[in-house]
């Protein structure tokens, strides 16, 4: 196992982590003590068992060494020992009563190796602990009956799970930690500064355009900056009278009590993050306003008071309304035309004097305008909405589907000189919705032909194993850079490079592609270097 490196850390830190171990620690006994006891009244015969007393005694030792061992002279990697320690014990008390539900109590250390030891510590617990599971059953004298294997194989995918949640969860609350230290150690510093800086201060808050409100300890308002005086005076109130003032909550119909306010709750303390509200009565002059709020904290800890910054935000959610607005009409003049060429497309097929060869590709016109009709009506009534993706399950074969994709989008890749390599498509059935999955496939191939260079490749490769599928679309295109490939799956994006070309595009393909995949159980994700192309993945799980 990896070691994290030690790093340097003040006496009152290491009492804090000593006081950590052994609690940690201190968990995993006690919780073995109880299920002991309780084991012990139920069944008095099971501390005959010298296997399972071999393990509680290990469990026991081991917090014994956390709670005698001064582990802040120690380096950190050493802490490690504990929880394998403890791995080891409740695996071989495991091994002497199956039944009692050791098996549980796992969970705990490698909670803790998650906790203390990061990504590595979470791996290398559920590692260790399936090794020592596996192994243990392996010694045994008689075989593995037929109903543990399947015990045995889903312990590690449970504590995988659980580490997984663990170092996440762990990761999250760290990094909110730094963030909310960050801030109480500006404005406790902004507050000691001398008038001079204050009135700078004070200057450069005047300066900003979005308010800016400060509290002190008492919850008693101290600063308010011109931008938010300009915010209240637009609704014609003031400060000290702001409950003449209606808020609404995001809907823009529902009202927010007087004690549930932004306001208030910052000045209570209380943390806000984005909180997006509606400020005044009138439909047609009500503002949005976007409110974040953080309490400040001194040296010691104690509240020190709290700031809010608000931010009108009135013209963007219009903007997007306005744009949403503008889908919804667009997607009504599509539908018409294409209606047209739908029925004159019939109207051509049902001509008896066709020769085969126009009648063929009559048919692959009308079938592809029909699925364009239905294309049109389920992306762009979804370009403005947050709504799941409906899906239609139903057998299919995802090789006929890629085939499929790749004759209608033939010409257009002729038409670039883009040579398509497919190789051999094996048969994949899966159960899925057919119609959703090729209008992904439709969009990865779409983007490999219009963003490749003339005269370039396309290599296509379908690959299945037990419990996954995986799709690999590549192009020897323009390739995408690494601050392009952090935003590609905006809703309405598109790159800088390609926005001022002859490419055209909305910027919800992708969006909509991988939505459809999630809603599989799958994903999409796109590897990319600049200049050197582009290739799209979308893995599906094997039953869905």
């Amino acid at each position: 196992m990896k070691f994290i490196r030690p790093v340097t850390i003040d006496p009152a830190q290491r009492l804090r982590v000593e006081r950590s171990i052994f609690l940690s620690q201190l968990v995993v006994g006690a919780a073995t003590l109880l299920l002991v006891g309780i084991a012990g009244l139920l069944n008095p015969t099971l501390f005959a068992n010298e296997l399972f007393l071999a393990g509680v005694l290990i469990v026991f030792l081991t917090t014994g060494i956390a709670a005698g061992v001064p582990w802040r002279r120690c380096s950190k990697n050493w802490v490690v020992v504990l929880p394998i320690l403890d791995l080891i014990g409740l695996v071989v008390a495991r091994e002497g009563e199956r039944v009692l539900g050791t098996t549980f109590l796992l969970v705990l250390p490698v909670i803790w190796l998650a906790t203390h030891f990061g990504g590595t510590g979470a791996a290398g617990g559920v590692v260790l602990t399936t090794v020592l599971l596996w192994t243990a059953a392996a010694l045994r004298p008689v075989a593995l009956a037929a109903d543990e294997i399947p015990r045995l194989a889903i312990v590690p995918v449970v504590l995988a799970f659980v580490a997984a949640t663990t170092y996440t969860t762990t990761r999250r609350a760290a990094a909110q930690q730094v963030l909310l230290t960050q801030q109480s150690v500006l404005f406790e510093n902004a507050l000691r500064r001398s008038r001079r800086q204050e009135r700078t201060l004070d200057e450069i808050f005047n300066a900003i355009d979005f308010g800016v409100i400060g509290f002190d300890r008492d919850h008693a308002r101290n600063f308010i900056n011109r931008a938010q005086r300009e915010m209240f005076e637009h609704f014609g109130i003031s400060d000290a009278n702001l409950e003449a003032i209606p808020i609404y909550f995001e809907d823009q119909v529902t009202p927010i009590e007087w004690r549930d306010r932004p306001f208030q709750r910052a000045q209570r303390g209380e943390t806000l993050e984005r909180m997006v509200i509606w400020v005044g009565g009138d439909a047609h002059d009500q503002m949005a306003v976007l409110v974040s709020a953080r309490p400040i904290w001194d040296e010691n800890e104690i509240f020190d008071g709290s700031v809010m910054v608000t931010r009108d935000i009135t013209t963007e959610l219009r903007a997007i309304k306005a744009r949403d607005d503008l889908v919804a009409s667009v997607s009504h003049e599509l539908r018409t035309p294409l209606t047209s060429v739908i029925g004159y497309l019939e109207l051509a097929l049902d001509d008896p004097s066709l020769d085969g060869s126009t009648r063929r590709m009559l048919e692959v016109a009308t079938k592809n305008s029909d699925r364009l009709l239905a294309l049109v009506s389920h992306l762009l009534a979804q370009a403005g909405t947050d709504d799941d993706v409906q899906l239609d399950l139903a057998p299919c074969d995802l090789a006929v589907i890629v085939a499929d994709a790749a004759e209608s989008l033939r010409p257009a890749a002729l038409d670039r000189g883009v040579r398509c390599d497919f190789g051999v498509l094996a048969p994949t059935e899966i159960r899925a919705d057919a119609f959703r999955l090729r209008q992904v496939i439709d969009n990865l191939f779409s983007n490999a032909i219009k963003y490749n260079v003339h005269g370039g490749r396309i290599t296509v490769s379908l690959k299945s194993s037990p419990t996954q599928i995986e799709l690999r679309v590549g192009d020897t295109g323009r390739g995408m850079t690494p601050d392009e490939q952090t935003k590609l799956f905006d809703r309405f994006y598109r790159a800088d490079s390609v926005r001022g070309s002859s490419v055209h595009g909305t910027g919800l393909g992708l969006s909509i592609s991988r939505d459809i995949c999630r809603e599989h159980g799958g994903g999409l994700r796109l590897e990319s270097t600049s200049g050197q192309g582009t290739t799209a993945i979308m893995t599906l799980p094997r039953t869905t």
